[in-house]
């Protein structure tokens, strides 16, 4: 850092800043602090709290919220402390400015002192095998209560204990071994064929690491930039491949790598775990066409400390965009991949394009009366939940709390209902002969969103599917029969009966009476669409194009992004001066 162009700041000790109270959510940590200060002299100044580090510098800036009486709720998230990064290790003080006056350093109340190691929180990822922890404490030495967080991340060391026999050594795995010691090599090979190909322009690589083949937003993107003539200004590729799941040949390693190297943008629609060790060259815009709308499960950091969630240093770091329905809606997205708000862009889902063309919609719900013909005159109920089970190897639906005779009755002469699970879930649904004339599986109909067409009720849990549905304007039922563990298991990154467009049920036969009742409280939906999107029409794959490969964001999110990287850049030039030392 050169020193010219630092910014001296004195910690005046002038008023009294006390931390009262110390919360979770998630990973968002957050202070509540009171500054008594009687004889301010610039009361129209806004107050600013800061991070600040054992070299005097400023780590973080927290957004706060005034709540009268000189008392402030300081915010931030620890995955993401304003520079896409996690909080570095290291002891901190919590310096409260007004301008360019450092006015004092937080001290600890009284009440709140026995309280700090409750608060103190260990955040295990990595398959467990390292953490993340933020202790807090107060300095000793001092007639004062001075508050001092401590950041400090771990690894899993091998202790042993003669006298505990089930403690084992972990063995060691070949397949692992190999798989880490490839990836320098496999490094060099990226910035072998980067410095070759560095000067390549208009090349855009649409990559998924999740299934064999490209769909939703990527697919819509890349349409639509044929059809507006693109690719005989671009060059377009492709890499599909299964590998967050499967081993893949060294082969398509080698092709992946090189189509990385190759391009200028790459849009990805999942976590693509190669980006998690491949370090790509800054000039290289990776963005999220992230595949989901706006559900309610945790993912990505939104669930950190949980099993299976990433490392400090992930793929999600590597992105300079994703993309959401709105800027409402900006926040579950930005949380999940550990980026800024002002990232992720409101283009809306390019997916949507196609399931709003109405010359699409009118094709597609002939085709279903034809493939589905029990449905003609009757009002369709779409039973589409989620899996259960840790990942696509184990996942499951439990048909067991189905009640198929109840069902059948209470669809009477109204209603057909139409199964359709999520595609993880290898078992069929078990329909028997007798309640054929009424119940479809349809778990082999490739594209769920055309089933929406004619769908009059969805019936759903924690699925993001309600977010195109809510488009429809029809009612949705929620059988939330294990929303306690599933909020252990996989977090909600909101509250769940909160947000959810609908009439939520813990039982069978809370679902069985909403329907007989037709008690959907289907106001919610309206409420939900208008949060969730921006704009409800055709032009989000324009929108994605002209806004990111033709670099022809609108003023408003440019200036945006402009203020955060300005702020980032004045608060790295803070050095802090305690009074003490002067």
């Amino acid at each position: 850092m050169n020193s010219g162009m630092n910014h001296r700041v004195i910690v005046e000790n002038c008023c009294k800043a006390t931390v009262d109270k110390i919360t979770w959510e998630r990973i968002f940590l957050t202070f509540e602090v009171t500054v008594e200060y009687p004889n301010n002299p610039t009361p129209d100044i806004p107050l600013i709290f800061y991070l600040v580090n054992e070299e005097y510098g400023a780590e973080a800036r927290f957004k706060q919220e005034q709540l009268g009486g000189g008392r402030y709720r300081l915010t931030l998230n620890i995955t993401n402390q304003g520079e896409n990064r996690c909080v570095s290790f290291g002891q901190y003080a919590l310096v409260v400015c007004q301008g360019e006056r450092a006015l004092a350093s937080c001290e600890v109340s009284t009440d709140l002192v026995s309280e700090l190691d409750a608060a103190s929180r260990n955040f295990l990822y990595a398959g467990r095998k390292r953490v993340y922890t933020i202790t807090f404490f107060v300095e000793e030495g001092d007639d004062t209560l001075p508050f001092v967080m401590y950041v400090m991340p771990a690894s899993k060391v091998g202790i042993i204990f003669p006298q505990a026999k089930m403690f084992q050594r972990t063995p060691w795995s070949l397949k692992s071994s190999l798989n880490k010691n490839r990836r320098p090599f496999l490094r060099a090979v990226y910035r072998f064929y980067r410095k070759r190909y560095r000067e390549n322009r208009n090349t855009i690589l649409f990559m998924t690491e999740q299934n064999q083949s490209l769909g939703g937003n990527q697919l819509a993107v890349m349409k639509r930039m044929k059809e507006r003539g693109m690719d005989q200004e671009y060059t377009i590729m492709t890499s599909a491949r299964p590998a967050a799941a499967e081993s893949q040949p060294m082969k398509t390693w080698f092709q992946v790598i090189k189509k990385m190297a190759m391009s200028n943008i790459i849009f990805v629609d999942d976590h693509a775990p190669i980006l998690d060790w491949m370090f790509l060259d800054r000039e290289t815009r990776v963005v999220q066409l992230w595949h989901a709308g706006a559900g309610f499960k945790s993912s990505g950091y939104s669930r950190w400390g949980h099993e299976g969630c990433p490392s400090p240093s992930s793929a999600h770091r590597q992105y300079r965009y994703g993309i959401a329905g709105s800027k409402s809606i900006a926040p579950f997205f930005s949380e999940v991949w550990g980026i800024n708000d002002e990232q992720v862009l409101p283009t809306g889902m390019p997916r949507i394009d196609e399931f709003l063309n109405p010359e699409y919609k009118k094709a597609k719900i002939k085709e279903l009366y034809e493939k589905y013909p029990v449905c003609k005159g009757k009002k369709v109920i779409l039973f589409a939940p989620t899996y259960r089970g840790r990942n696509k190897k184990t996942a499951y639906y439990p048909y067991e709390l189905i009640d198929f005779e109840r069902l059948y009755q209470v669809c009477g002469d109204e209603y057909v209902v139409l199964f359709k699970m999520h595609p993880w879930v290898p078992t069929a649904v078990p329909i028997d002969e007798k309640y054929k004339d009424k119940f479809v599986d349809v778990n082999k109909y490739p594209n769920i969103n055309d089933l929406f067409y004619f769908t009059d009720l969805l019936i759903t849990d924690y699925s993001s599917n309600i977010f195109e549905y809510s488009l429809m304007g029809n009612p949705m039922l929620f059988f939330a029969f294990d929303k306690i563990q599933y909020s252990f298991s996989r977090g909600f990154h909101r509250p769940y009966e909160e947000s959810a467009p609908g009439k939520v049920c813990y039982t069978f036969d809370e679902i069985l009476k909403a329907i007989a009742g037709k008690d959907f409280e289907q106001e919610k939906v309206k409420k939900y669409v208008e949060h969730h999107f921006d704009h409800i029409d055709s032009n989000s794959s324009d929108r994605v194009i002209d806004w990111i490969v033709l670099d022809k964001l609108p003023r408003e999110i440019r200036d945006e992004l402009k203020a955060v990287e300005d702020a980032n850049q004045a608060m790295h030039k803070m050095v802090f001066t305690f009074e003490e030392q002067v």
